[in-house]
């Protein structure tokens, strides 16, 4: 997928350099490493397809630097949204952006997935046991696949064994009955996916390919699943990201720069 676009002018954090860029089409301001993982278009095409709502508690499992908290918070405001992140500079990184856009309402947090705090989960508001919607794009390279010569990209691209199981019954833990769970994915693990996903009663799964030109095949899917739900699962049409002369289409400008919501299903 491609990298967003960020601006020549860097500055130095923790001995890191940063580039600063925008969300949006600069409707969000942006920071991230110049080198290692860079966000690429994963992130806002989850948050355009979350049926939050004002007032509504969403994870975002790996948030990396923010881009996926901001995007849905700029679309639906007024949420509390939590991001689980290991690395701490990523960590310090999206609390920073956070407070740059005066999204005070979001706040990233120490947890390295698959593991989480047992219940009551401590990330949560007392007296607040469930939260309403989870997205995550996990690693998703097979685990004996050759490793990036970055650790960080590492960690972001190759799953460890047996890790995709563990991710999904870890981000399912916290969901409330009804609430969902959105995963974007290399599209060779749609089976493996929903199988994990109907295990742990997540039901209702719509798959959602992307394909990244007419005729193409898509390489990437977003599938998600709703809790305690016991619907069949549907296939919906997709999004075709690119035209032929590289731009992109309509439909993919209304999210990766309007902001709109993706419809999953027509």
């Amino acid at each position: 997928m491609q990298s967003l676009p960020s601006t020549s002018s860097f500055i130095h954090h923790k001995s890191k350099k940063i580039s600063d860029g925008t969300l949006l089409e600069g409707k969000i301001f942006y920071r991230q490493y110049q080198e290692g993982y860079r966000t690429a278009l994963e992130p806002i095409l989850m948050a355009a397809c979350i049926p939050a709502k004002a007032g509504q508690t969403i994870i975002e499992g790996g948030c990396g630097a923010g881009a996926g908290l901001m995007c849905l918070n700029y679309r639906v405001p007024n949420i509390t949204g939590i991001g689980f992140e290991q690395s701490q500079e990523m960590l310090a990184l999206a609390n920073d952006n956070f407070q740059l856009n005066q999204m005070e309402n979001l706040k990233a947090i120490e947890v390295t997935l698959p593991k989480l705090p047992k219940r009551p989960f401590n990330f949560l508001s007392k007296g607040q046991e469930h939260v309403d919607h989870v997205f995550a794009n996990p690693p998703w390279h097979a685990h004996n696949s050759f490793p990036s010569p970055d650790p960080q990209k590492d960690l972001a691209k190759r799953l460890p064994k047996d890790f995709l199981a563990e991710w999904i019954y870890a981000l399912s833990r916290p969901l409330r009955q009804g609430g969902t769970l959105t995963l974007a994915l290399s599209a060779s693990l749609y089976v493996e996916a929903s199988a994990i996903m109907n295990q742990y009663k997540l039901g209702s799964i719509i798959l959602f390919p992307l394909w990244p030109k007419v005729n193409r095949p898509s390489r990437i899917i977003l599938l998600q699943g709703r809790m305690g739900s016991t619907g069949g699962g549907r296939i919906s049409p997709g999004m075709i990201l690119h035209n032929e002369d590289g731009d992109f289409t309509t439909q993919a400008n209304h999210i990766l720069k309007d902001g709109q919501m993706l419809c999953l299903l027509p």
